[in-house]
């Protein structure tokens, strides 16, 4: 039985299993990226804004949990592709609004190859898919909490 207080190896350890899993999904992505001529960070700012456009900076790297300083330089090159507009929020100069052009507004409905490619690339179905995204989207809502659950102890075989 794996206890808590032993140092796990690599591959038993679920951070490397989430880490690599990214990196493998961003593979898949890449090829179908380049042909939309856009970056994966740049298709996180879009898939914001596709789910509701004419957000501020803040907001959006609030929902992609980032800083507003990284925001600025993908949303500068998002402008300069034509699939963004910038303006200052005439409430408050602070603020910059950022709205999909036409272009970017189009992109959405070439975006959703990616799900397909992912499902086709990884064998899983529809279902699997929704219920493993469940369940990682639960552990970064409760890592992300200010209160820590208490740690139960694993099953024979769990993966950290």
């Amino acid at each position: 039985m794996i206890t808590l207080a032993e140092a796990l190896p690599l591959d038993a350890q679920l951070c490397f299993a989430i880490y690599s899993a990214n990196i493998a999904i961003n593979r898949v992505y890449k090829p179908v990226l380049d042909q939309l001529g856009i970056t994966y960070p740049q298709y996180l700012v879009l898939s914001v804004l596709w789910q509701q456009d004419g957000q501020s900076v803040g907001a959006i790297a609030e929902r992609l949990s980032l800083e507003s300083s990284t925001i600025t330089p993908l949303v500068k090159r998002l402008e300069t592709a034509g699939l963004v507009q910038r303006r200052r929020n005439p409430g408050d100069e602070r603020q910059v609004i950022v709205t999909l052009s036409p272009q970017g507004g189009s992109l959405h409905q070439e975006s959703k190859c990616l799900t397909e490619t992912l499902l086709e690339r990884s064998g899983l179905s529809v279902a699997d898919i929704v219920r493993l995204n469940t369940e990682i989207s639960l552990l970064c809502d409760t890592l992300s909490s200010p209160h820590q659950a208490v740690p139960a102890e694993p099953a024979d075989g769990a993966r950290f």
